[in-house]
């Protein structure tokens, strides 16, 4: 089968080398020549390629010109994995022939798929918190922080008013509100409100419901200080991912049922073998969902579908899979 993979940066290279690795004909397409063992490169425009032979494609391009790939390929009735984290979502899209699902990395993602099986399980939430975040292992003088995806993702998550759930109903609050600090497996981190739950906030049966960006102290206080006279390029410059320094990235997923049952997920991964945490965590998702789907390819009929409306089966294989490649997943039960 072929798969044409629409960007080739930090976690989209991991994404097409697990690919490659599973056996499948990959295509890069990308305005940069990168060249990973095993597949095929085209550089060059990638919403403008030729991609009508493909069995499969993965949007992995940034923000919102991961968006207009996704929106110029919804009428070919072909199958899109769309990762590109843009504010414009596949779900606004008219006219859409083409099967797409959306978000398909960690959070959201992961997040999400594990919201979708408590909510199976048991019902209508009572409350649901996703803390989130990928970080340096020691902090710095500076922004404590480095980008795994694209810094300008990262700010419009800063700028963003964040939705929320409160009260079943969905509200916008401030960016970077709630700002508090929490314990990350024996780190202590900020934690503060970004617009992070996306599909979920329709897609989940939630009372109370919010997702958390986590960074190390100072950062987020850094930004709030400096944020009008930021110079976006030299942002990118200071937050450039350093692939030979130390990180990690780590997830918790905390639950209320209806009936006062409270459960949580902790997800984290410090990287291996020279792939960055956040590389790991969020192209095994992506990977291991493009696998299933072309494994079985009448999952779902055409139109726009989020990782929440995968099953319950396809879902736990991408935890098995995430868990024998070393990436932490564990649960608890109060």
């Amino acid at each position: 089968m072929i798969i044409h993979c629409l960007g080739g940066g930090l976690v989209g290279s991991f994404v097409i080398s697990r690919l490659v690795d599973a056996g499948y004909e990959v295509h890069i397409f990308d305005i940069d020549d990168v060249r990973i063992e095993g597949s095929i490169m085209h550089v060059g425009d990638a919403i403008f390629a030729d991609h009508s032979g493909a069995d499969l494609i993965i949007n992995m391009l940034p923000g919102d010109i991961g968006h207009l790939a996704t929106a110029s390929l919804a009428s070919t009735g072909q199958r899109i994995l769309d990762l590109s984290f843009s504010a414009l979502t596949p779900d606004k899209l008219e006219g859409v022939t083409s099967t797409i699902i959306w978000d398909v990395g960690i959070a959201p993602g992961l997040s999400n798929m594990l919201l979708s099986m408590a909510v199976r399980e048991y019902g209508t939430l009572k409350q649901a918190t996703i803390k989130v975040g990928g970080n340096p292992s020691e902090m710095d003088d500076k922004w404590s922080y480095m980008a795994p995806f694209s810094p300008i993702d990262v700010i419009a998550e800063y700028t963003r008013p964040a939705r929320i759930i409160r009260d079943g109903e969905i509200q916008e609050v401030p960016a970077m509100s709630d700002l508090h600090t929490i314990n990350a497996n024996g780190r202590e981190m900020d934690a503060f409100l970004t617009d992070g739950l996306r599909s979920v906030l329709n897609g989940i049966s939630v009372e109370e419901m919010g997702e958390y960006t986590v960074r190390w102290p100072g950062h987020i206080q850094k930004y709030q200080l400096e944020q009008n006279n930021i110079v976006v390029e030299d942002l990118i410059e200071e937050w450039k991912f350093d692939i030979n320094r130390s990180e990690f990235t780590w997830m918790e997923i905390a639950v209320e049922t209806l009936d006062g049952l409270k459960f949580k997920w902790i997800v984290e991964d410090q990287g291996l073998d020279g792939d960055s945490s956040m590389a790991r965590t969020t192209g095994l998702v992506t990977a291991q969902t493009a696998i299933a789907w072309l494994d079985r390819p009448e999952l779902f009929a055409p139109g726009v579908y989020a990782p929440e409306d995968l099953p319950n089966e396809v879902i736990q294989l991408i935890i098995d899979v995430m868990k024998s490649e070393g990436v932490v997943i564990s649960s608890l039960k109060n």
